[in-house]
């Protein structure tokens, strides 16, 4: 860094090819050439005026090593910010881009920061993809601060642990690592940290860059939980899990992550044990509903026609009588065009979704089976397939759903049911064969945990559940009656 002041803001301004945003204004202490920088997009050009300004306004006493003195005025008089010293040019730009003013004085090759961050977020409002029926309201935001604090504000406790690091080569995101000292596995923190900065990538604009980088096994299932309510995070960390989180997006990760993470939910405790075992079990069932439904109904009505009984065949002859397509055809239609009335109502703004709901009703349901497309016996099947598919708020569990049930529909055209069969062993020994930070996936299925097993197709009274899962950490297991 030069020691000029002309030199130094004519560099920085260089840098950013003199963008419009870059705001400088210079003043003299005891003849002293100072000037501050700032980014007029970024910082809040009030806090400059009213703090900064006052503070600079007021005399430094010694003529001697103006810049220390500066420094101690503005630590003094601006007590609620943060102030540095930093001496490089890209350290001086990362500090700009983040809502600090730079401060310079003339003959010296250091500069002091202080922070002016504009209020760039929006509030803290409900989860608008996680809708919470009975429970905590609020959710994480863009603001890796109010992410923290969020958490904080439920763990209140000095084994919560934030490292940060920055992630990133152009973008310098902030990416922080949060877990609960004393009851963590330090060997799974220590090997995402060595992930986290093995990764060599221009930017990570959302979390889910962290989450496709990190997730570098080939699977269709997701292994990283993606979730913006708190608690769920919280309940996360007690439980011996690690969050992510990643300035500028509202979506924390968390891991390591296992299959029964996917069935269950925080609401789960926010009822009664005997309606939350229930739900429980009901994902489980439509989970399996939803990939295996409409294989199963080709393979019987193609290849294995004597294990359905003979009225119900004719039945579904009768049906398919006017039908020109094979069955494999007929079902891969209604299931596109299902796909992409889905897709179109994803991104479509809410007032229009009724009438593509509307739409879709009349094309897949009556109009189809009228014109003999469709039999109605299909249009039954992919509803009962879809809608088992619609108990899951993850996008990448959805999506994984879909893969799965398309590929058991190929086996079961091909092969019938010896090829389901066939299929989900490959399905369930794939499951089998993925880790997650050393965190066998099937747990506590495999290896087999009788009391972790129940405790995660079913929800025991909070007085019963005396320990935290054991295939996360096998240290400082006990949720209650635990000392300090």
């Amino acid at each position: 860094m030069d020691k000029e002041l002309d030199r130094i803001i004519n560099h920085i301004k260089e840098m950013n090819g003199n963008s419009s945003d870059i705001n400088v204004r210079y003043f003299n202490i005891h003849k002293e050439k100072v000037a501050f920088m700032f980014l007029e997009s970024v910082a809040s050009d009030d806090k400059i005026s009213n703090y900064l300004g006052k503070s600079l306004s007021i005399n430094v006493r010694s003529k001697k090593n103006i810049f220390e003195n500066l420094f101690d005025n503005i630590n003094n008089t601006i007590p609620n910010s943060k102030v540095k010293i930093i001496n490089t040019y890209d350290d001086i730009f990362y500090h700009l881009s983040s809502g600090f003013t730079c401060i310079f004085v003339d003959g010296f090759d250091k500069c002091i920061t202080l922070e002016t961050k504009a209020l760039l977020d929006r509030s803290i409002t409900e989860a608008s993809s996680e809708p919470v029926l009975k429970g905590p309201k609020d959710c994480f935001i863009e603001n890796i601060l109010a992410n923290m604090g969020l958490i904080r504000k439920r763990i209140k406790d000095s084994n919560l642990y934030f490292d940060e690091t920055k992630v990133g080569k152009r973008t310098k995101t902030k990416v922080v690592i949060s877990y609960i000292n004393d009851i963590v596995d330090k060997k799974q923190v220590d090997k995402l940290k060595e992930k986290l900065n093995k990764i060599d990538i221009d930017g990570i604009i959302d979390s889910n860059y962290i989450k496709e980088l990190l997730s570098n096994q080939k699977s269709f299932l997701p292994r990283v939980i993606s979730t913006e309510r708190p608690d769920v995070v919280s309940m996360g960390l007690l439980n011996g899990k690690i969050a992510i989180m990643v300035e500028n997006t509202p979506y924390v990760l968390l891991l390591p992550t296992v299959f029964a993470d996917f069935f269950n939910s925080s609401e789960d405790y926010y009822t009664k044990p005997f309606n939350a075992s229930f739900t429980i079990i009901l994902r489980y069932i439509a989970f399996f509903i939803a990939i295996l439904v409409p294989a199963i109904y080709i393979a019987v009505t193609t290849f294995n026609m004597e294990v359905v009984p003979s009225s119900l065949l004719i039945s579904f002859s009768i049906q398919k009588e006017s039908v020109p397509f094979p069955t494999i055809i007929e079902i891969l239609i209604l299931i596109i065009a299902y796909e992409i009335l889905r897709e179109a109502d994803t991104r479509k703004p809410q007032i229009m979704g009724a009438s593509i709901s509307i739409v879709g009703a009349l094309i897949l349901g009556e109009a189809a089976v009228s014109a003999g497309i469709i039999s109605p016996i299909v249009v039954i099947i992919i509803s009962v397939s879809a809608v088992s598919g619609m108990g899951f708020n993850d996008p990448d569990i959805t999506n994984a759903i879909r893969t799965w049930r398309i590929l058991f529909m190929l086996a079961a055209c091909l092969f019938g049911l010896i090829g389901i069969v066939i299929l989900f062993i490959v399905f369930v020994t794939q499951l089998a064969s993925i880790e997650v930070l050393g965190t066998p996936f099937l747990s506590p299925l495999s290896p087999f945990s009788l009391k972790d097993f129940k405790n995660s197709i079913t929800r025991f009274p909070q007085q019963s559940i005396k320990t935290r899962p054991t295939y996360f950490n096998k240290k400082n297991i006990n949720r209650i009656g635990s000392e300090k």
